[in-house]
């Protein structure tokens, strides 16, 4: 999927799941053992645009190589998406730049309102 989008996907994917561009690559490289934590699956998804039918057979395909972690796709908390409407920037960088800050931002949050 990732070879199929358009050139700065893996930053975009990086800064979705908190991670830097060479864990994306590990774990999008299948000469790599690394397994994709079940925990990213869902951005993963969103993020790279995938169809219902290659999600589908993406999620077979990871069940049968890890069947012990597809179980916590399901028992993890349930995400929900929220759109928002954003002016253009004037440039493909600067809207990325935007779209990333606004998904740290969010994802700090997040993790700030789940501490007790």
């Amino acid at each position: 999927m990732l070879e199929s989008r358009p050139s700065g996907m893996r930053l975009r994917l990086a800064h979705a799941i908190g991670k830097n561009r060479s864990f994306v690559s590990q774990i999008s490289n299948p000469a790599y053992p690394v397994p994709i934590p079940v925990q990213h699956l869902n951005t993963i998804f969103d993020v790279c645009h995938f169809p219902p039918q290659a999600k589908t057979a993406f999620l077979r395909a990871y069940a049968r190589a890890h069947p012990r972690r597809i179980g916590r796709l399901t028992e993890g908390s349930h995400e929900r998406t929220l759109t928002l409407h954003l002016p253009d920037l004037g440039s493909a960088k600067r809207n990325a730049e935007l779209d990333a800050l606004l998904q740290e931002f969010a994802r700090r949050l997040i993790a700030i309102m789940r501490e007790k």
